[in-house]
């Protein structure tokens, strides 16, 4: 990757929106279990961060994917995971399939707000049956005239509690499992919409919600490209969330290591810095040189996706790395610091907690290797039988 002066000029307003706007209210964040999404959001709309390569024509900057990978590697200065986790849904992860297939009418009304902050977003594909499986979701918008008739439930919702907008994945016709999904833009002050928080065991100040959907009605005008295409376009979606889930780790990995390094320079055992010891110094070297693979890998992934190639392969690689990397740094990490590491206000217990999620959400390490295994021909054949 090269990155210009307009990178780093764009780096630098990154870095200095979440010094002064974002860090110092992740601890009150974190324990209200929630952010304020329409004022952060709105701030970051005004400095034109929520829309890098958006069209211009709805307030988007035109710019090409390498701007949405330094927003998303700057964004791994945040003292948490939740808050970027909420900003890529709204940047990466909820609204591709929109600017990219959806009509002109669509964006104006929609895609133009989540890109000056004034609507927060969510995607609804996951349900309480299943999330990784898309091809087998449940929930239903059964044809009436002009509209649909939405009924179902969305689980694990990232922006679910105050998102004004939902993408939503769902069945509108009988037909093959892969050719009878739509992605339908779902305003969610739209009657027969309920929410329900849930609470996790990381990502605190992130708000997540079960949306349940009690015969909806929506214009057919919201659905989002050609019907029956849905799932087709949600696969497109993902390979942008992987890459945004990988570049966003970056930064906090790094910042993981760096915190043990000045932690056990300074804390002494049996006469000495506990970093003296080789297994540490060895082991945080090694970290260190993974953390270097996996930017690699990343920034390749990235290169290639602005080259219109297919990164399937290599934006699955990325997110499988970049969740077990992220248990792995977090782990042995916390190990250094002993007890302290083990208090739950401390950085390293955090990123225990919030990295987790990575190898679950936006697709398992277990469906990031059947992906990786099928485009290496590597899958065992059916038995018939």
């Amino acid at each position: 990757m090269q990155f210009t002066t307009e990178h780093n000029q764009l780096r630098d307003t990154i870095a200095k929106f979440v010094a002064t706007e974002i860090n110092p209210h992740v601890e009150e964040w974190e324990k209200a279990e929630e952010f304020p999404s329409h004022e952060l959001f709105k701030k970051m709309g005004d400095l034109g961060l929520l829309g890098l390569r958006w069209p211009e024509k709805f307030g988007g900057a035109g710019l090409d994917f390498s701007y949405a990978l330094v927003l998303a590697e700057e964004l791994g200065l945040v003292n948490c995971g939740g808050v970027p986790m909420a900003i890529g849904v709204q940047t990466d992860m909820a609204t591709p399939a929109l600017a990219n297939f959806g009509s002109d009418e669509l964006r104006a009304e929609y895609l133009a707000p989540a890109i000056s902050g004034d609507a927060v977003v969510c995607l609804g594909v996951s349900e309480p049956g299943g999330g990784s499986d898309v091809a087998a979701v449940k929930t239903v918008a059964k044809s009436d005239g002009d509209d649909y008739v939405i009924t179902g439930t969305k689980m694990w919702i990232t922006n679910g509690m105050k998102a004004d907008w939902c993408c939503l994945l769902a069945n509108t016709s009988d037909g093959p499992a892969h050719g009878n999904k739509s992605l339908i833009i779902v305003p969610m002050d739209s009657k027969g919409i309920t929410r329900q928080k849930i609470h996790k065991i990381g990502m605190h100040c992130s708000d997540t919600a079960q949306l349940f959907f009690d015969e909806v009605r929506v214009p057919k005008r919201n659905r989002i490209g050609d019907e029956g295409a849905g799932f087709l376009y949600q696969m497109l979606q993902f390979q942008e969330e992987r890459l945004f889930g990988a570049a966003s780790s970056l930064k906090s990995l790094d910042r993981a290591i760096d915190l043990t390094i000045e932690y056990t320079r300074d804390r002494k055992a049996f006469g000495h810095s506990v970093l003296d010891n080789q297994v540490v110094h060895f082991r945080l070297a090694e970290l260190r040189t993974e953390v270097e693979a996996l930017r690699a890998l990343t920034y390749r992934a990235v290169a290639d996706f602005m080259d219109g190639k297919d990164v399937t392969r290599l934006a699955s690689m990325a997110k499988l790395k970049c969740g077990r990397l992220t248990r792995e740094v977090a782990d042995s990490c916390l190990q250094y610091w002993g007890g302290m590491g083990y208090t739950s206000d401390n950085p390293i217990a955090r990123s225990f907690r919030d990295g987790r999620l990575i190898s679950i959400g936006g697709g398992t390490d277990e469906i990031m290797l059947g992906i990786i295994c099928k485009l290496e021909g590597t899958l065992p054949k059916r038995r018939k039988d």
